[in-house]
Order: structure tokens, then sequence, then C-alpha cells
């Protein structure tokens, strides 16, 4: 149950928001095994002044067009799912919209089973 947040520079269409959705989700999908109804995104856009980034870190060039996912999920994939995940999101994302791979920036924020409540004030994987 991977919970995944976006943020982009403001004045993106709908269209591009979507994309962007529609590109992790599935790469969440097939590298981490998520179901396709397991989604809980929230895309945030943000003035410049709001959307500070290092443009040259680790000499990587990254544009205003930067997109900076987070990811949160449990701490049970390995590291060459953790691989494929990034290179897949970033391959998706250069398809649809037209992200180029620079500009895409991941992090994944892993938590135990027990630090999730879906709802009614439960933690349905606790054990």
């Amino acid at each position: 149950m991977p919970f995944t947040r976006i943020a982009v520079r403001e004045g993106k269409p709908a269209a591009y928001r979507a994309a962007l959705v529609d590109g992790v989700h599935r790469a969440l999908m097939h590298t981490f095994n998520v179901p396709e109804d397991d989604i809980f995104m929230v895309v945030t856009e943000h003035a410049a002044e709001n959307f500070v980034f290092g443009r040259h870190y680790l000499d990587i060039e990254r544009s205003d067009d930067l997109v900076m996912i987070q990811i949160t999920a449990n701490n049970t994939r390995t590291l060459e799912q953790k691989r494929a995940l990034y290179r897949t999101i970033a391959e998706n994302l250069a398809r649809q919209p037209g992200v180029r791979q620079q500009d895409v920036f991941i992090s994944l924020v892993e938590v135990l089973k027990e630090d999730w409540s879906f709802g009614n004030g439960i933690a349905q994987y606790a054990g």
C-alpha cells in the first residue's frame, strides 16, 4: 500500500498531472506488485519560490520541469525492486507526459506494516 506525493511547479495542465499519476502507478504495479485499485496519491503544485532544488546536484542537470515524487511503502522490497521502480518511473514519465529523466526525483520512505490505517481507525496490516 504505497502512499505517493507528487510535486511540480504550478501551471501544469490537468492532463499532465494525470499522466504523472498514471505513470507512477503503473510502475508501482509492475515493480512492487501493487494491485490496480491500491492507489493513494496526492499531486501538489507549487509557486517557483516554494519549489526549491539543486539544479546541478550530483552533476544532473535539472530544469523547472522537475517532478518530485515521494513514495511511502512497506519496508518489504528488495534493492532490485527499488532500482526497477526508479527506472520504470523515469521511463514511464519520459514517454508520457514527456518528462526528461533528469527531471524525475524520487524518494522512497519505508515504514513498518503497522504504520498504516486505511480507515475506521484500525491498523489493518498490524499483526
